[in-house]
């Protein structure tokens, strides 16, 4: 019998770690709660790239922690010297307090940051927009731009060019060596008022699984069942994801007084009274004037003696009504009515 082999531990190196490697290495050593306040301040790309690097970091040793923790706060120290006195003073109190040699370092790694690096203008673009503006470029000139971008950066961008390019621009990669500081200042300048044309054209975001949902929600339920029901056999992880989409718990008013009677008769009370905490109004009436009015006038009470709950507790209910939904509609013991359809009972 075969054993699967445990997969060795990918030791990090505190000196070969790449900028995101050290945020997220620093986001791993805060902790959860002060992480979700730092991340606050990024962009939604900036916060999905680094997920994806945290997720990578199986464990940050204690020395890498150190260490990032350590460039964290020399590199804070030294940015709030030169704002209170210029880079002269900032050098002298950083040379007293961490040492000639040490106080250098910090110095030169600041002003090197400080200097525009070619083809910064790119570093934050989404990797589609980026490959799809890429695409008419010469394969040469796409490969010195992937060579000035992250490895992480780079490589989504290489996986999502068109099939024959990769192979050349790849070649390109590995084979370059040295390029004049000029040409790559030049190309640059160009590619930075070529792409700044093309953004502020704007990109149209066509298709993808929000368009699908939406399309799915207009066409009458045979349609829509024998579309999902290929995609259970072709792909079930999309097709769970656009059932879940499809139907959300406000989408409660949707459903007919006999429909709505059905489902409120297998939902538990305590879930009812947490899913309606944060829902329309229209909803609450609809719900309430399906109930006797003893059952509403408990409900109300229910209500009211929760207090304030958690937002994920109250996702939680309704997710479980929303699943009790679906389980009755593909029992066909309720019917959700689509756009443009007619109902016949």
């Amino acid at each position: 019998m075969l054993r699967a082999e445990p997969r060795a531990e990918q030791r990090l190196e505190p000196g070969q770690l790449t900028g995101q490697q050290k945020a997220a290495a620093l986001l791993i050593a805060l902790g959860p709660d002060l992480s979700a306040q730092v991340l606050k301040g990024f962009s939604e790309t900036e916060v999905e790239r680094l997920a994806r690097e945290i997720v990578r970091m199986d464990m940050v040793q204690e020395e890498v922690k150190h260490a990032v923790l350590e460039e964290v706060f020399e590199t804070t120290l030294a940015q709030q010297y030169i704002t209170q006195g210029g880079l002269d003073y900032a050098r002298a109190l950083l040379d007293k307090t961490l040492g000639e040699s040490r106080a250098d370092e910090v110095i030169s790694r600041l002003a090197a940051r400080a200097r525009p690096q070619p083809f910064d203008f790119i570093r934050d673009t989404d990797p589609l927009q980026l490959s799809t503006f890429l695409q008419a470029e010469h394969p040469q000139t796409i490969a010195l731009v992937l060579a000035h971008l992250e490895p992480a950066h780079a490589a989504n961008v290489l996986a999502l060019l068109p099939v024959e390019l990769q192979g050349d621009v790849a070649m390109r990669l590995a084979s370059m060596d040295r390029t004049a500081p000029e040409v790559v200042k030049e190309l640059s300048n160009a590619l930075k008022k070529k792409l700044w044309t093309v953004l502020n054209q704007g990109f149209s975001r066509v298709g993808g699984l929000e368009y699908l949902v939406k399309v799915l929600n207009k066409v009458d339920r045979g349609t829509e069942k024998g579309i999902l029901e290929w995609l259970d056999e072709a792909n079930q992880d999309l097709a769970e994801n656009i059932r879940r989409q499809m139907f959300v718990f406000e989408n409660l008013v949707m459903l007919d007084d006999v429909s709505l009677q059905r489902v409120l008769r297998e939902t538990d009370q305590r879930d009812l009274a947490l899913a309606l905490k944060v829902t329309s109004e229209e909803l609450k009436a609809r719900v309430f004037a399906n109930l006797s009015q003893r059952a509403a006038e408990g409900l109300k009470e229910d209500m009211q003696l929760l207090g304030p709950v958690r937002v994920k507790m109250v996702e939680e209910a309704q997710s479980r009504i929303v699943e009790i939904v679906r389980r009755l509609e593909r029992a066909e013991e309720i019917v959700i009515t689509r756009g443009g359809e007619d109902v016949f009972v």
